[in-house]
């Protein structure tokens, strides 16, 4: 099949049997194994196909470098946990006078300062935070939405981020549009017009203030917690193992807040924005190992025996395997995706009736469908983006205009709306991870809330539409 080819209907089928199972059986690995399954099989690769697709997607240098970031990840909040690092940190912020309101602020704000991985930041905000907020009674469905929607969304609105570079790395050559310069020059401008990820960030403040006003599945999920002091609700699976979440401190060794919490966050930091700054490119994957090593290093020296440092690093990795699993299945699903022209049929199904005034508008749209569909923002923003900013161009005489800003924001919004909200996707994985939240009541209770605020973005989009 042609890159630009499709299956029709059909090519939406394995996406769609996914969420649909995902919602209805709780259970996202056999949701995602179901829908691969089916997907070969339309495909007509027969019973062979499935195990043909996993080969053929998990044998490649990007899965290879989220499944080493994800064990590299595991083995440094296993650190963490081991050396009591998390234990301290809870006590140290506890010293600030918290009220349930202001442990949630704190995540708040956590969640956008970590704005350079939304890979890190959902894992370092739910595993730092979850011995607090479930002292304060708040759910780890709401700690799982606090992670969630400050990561995709801030790292898309900040300039040194891979995000940025991916997103204007697209766009040189449309337009007028020759270099790397010009093309960060467009993202720049287009920053105040993408008003999903800003109105996302904003309405995680003001629900945790009560400006906005919890309803639907979130709602109760608060009101178990603080009612019955329930942070999962029963039956629920957390999407992280034992071996994460029940590493107790080691007995007798003299940690410190600085070496083991602290110094390990910064040299994650410094490495990514530092390669950021100097190679053009976060090497978030080799920040977690030198962080790891570190910290390896510093407990042994604290006097933690060797054997037990090792035995600790891998209770981290086997912590992370489930959602290590999802993340192969998802991958796989993407590449089905991809095969089968899911992206293609829903670009190629609304094209031909755009107009300028509903351009951005429709942008936004195709891109959350296409994100949600897959489980993929840059996915998307690799397939909507050479589509829709092309037309902006044409429509606006090859010349850079609010139009196309607009289109390039829409874009990027709506491929953060499918990123943080779909079952599929890595980033709301890895949100569950980090909460330690069953993954299912995680989406089930951001949904809404990201739905309004795609709502929302789509009218305003509407609105600007008429202006252009």
């Amino acid at each position: 099949m042609s890159p630009d080819q499709h299956l029709g209907i059909l090519s939406i089928l394995p996406a769609a049997l996914a969420i649909v199972l995902a919602f209805v059986t709780r259970n996202t690995v056999f949701s995602l194994a179901v829908a691969c399954f089916v997907g070969v099989l339309t495909l007509g690769q027969g019973l062979m196909g499935f195990p043909t697709l996993l080969k053929e997607t998990l044998g490649t240098t990007s899965f290879s470098w989220i499944l080493l970031l994800e064990l590299f990840i595991g083995t440094v909040i296993a650190f963490f946990q081991r050396t009591g690092a998390i234990q301290n940190f809870t006590l140290w912020v506890e010293r600030r006078a918290l009220t349930r309101v202001r442990v949630q602020l704190i995540a708040w704000v956590m969640g956008m300062f970590v704005f350079f991985s939304d890979y890190f930041s959902p894992l370092f905000v739910g595993s730092t935070m979850r011995g607090l907020t479930d002292r304060y009674r708040v759910s780890r469905e709401k700690l799982a939405y606090i992670a969630d929607s400050t990561s995709a969304p801030v790292s898309v609105l900040v300039p040194i981020t891979g995000w940025a570079v991916f997103i204007s790395g697209l766009l040189i050559g449309m337009g007028p549009i020759d270099n790397a310069a010009q093309a960060m020059g467009v993202f720049l401008r287009a920053i105040p017009f993408n008003l999903y990820a800003w109105i996302s960030v904003l309405t995680v403040g003001l629900v945790i203030l009560g400006v906005i006003p919890l309803f639907g599945p979130m709602r109760r999920a608060e009101r178990r917690a603080k009612e019955e002091g329930k942070v999962l609700r029963d039956g629920a699976e957390p999407l992280v193992g034992e071996e994460l979440t029940e590493i107790p401190a080691y007995p007798g060794a003299r940690t410190s807040l600085f070496l083991n919490f602290f110094a390990p966050v910064l040299i994650v930091i410094g490495v990514a924005v530092g390669t950021f700054i100097v190679l053009n490119s976060a090497k978030t994957m080799e920040a977690f190992l030198a962080a790891a090593v570190f910290l390896g290093v510093v407990m042994r020296l604290q006097g933690i025996p060797f054997d037990d440092i090792m035995k600790t690093a891998i209770s981290g990795m086997k912590g992370v395997m489930p959602a290590i699993i999802i993340l192969a299945l998802a991958y796989s699903l993407n590449q089905l995706s991809k095969d089968m022209g899911t992206a293609n049929y829903i670009v190629e199904a609304s094209r031909n009736w755009l107009t300028p005034s509903l351009l951005p508008a429709i942008t936004f749209l195709i891109a959350a469908l296409v994100a949600f569909s897959t489980g993929s923002s840059w996915g998307t923003f690799a397939i909507v983006m050479p589509l829709a900013v092309p037309l902006a161009f044409n429509f606006s005489a090859d010349t850079l205009t609010p139009l196309v800003y607009a289109t390039v924001a829409a874009v990027a919004g709506g491929g953060v709306f499918g990123d943080h909200c779909s079952p599929l996707s890595d980033t709301s994985v890895l949100a569950s991870t980090g909460a330690a939240s069953d993954h299912i009541d995680h989406i089930k209770t951001q949904i809404p809330f990201a739905l309004a605020v795609a709502v929302l973005s789509f009218f305003v989009y509407l609105m600007m539409g008429a202006t252009f």
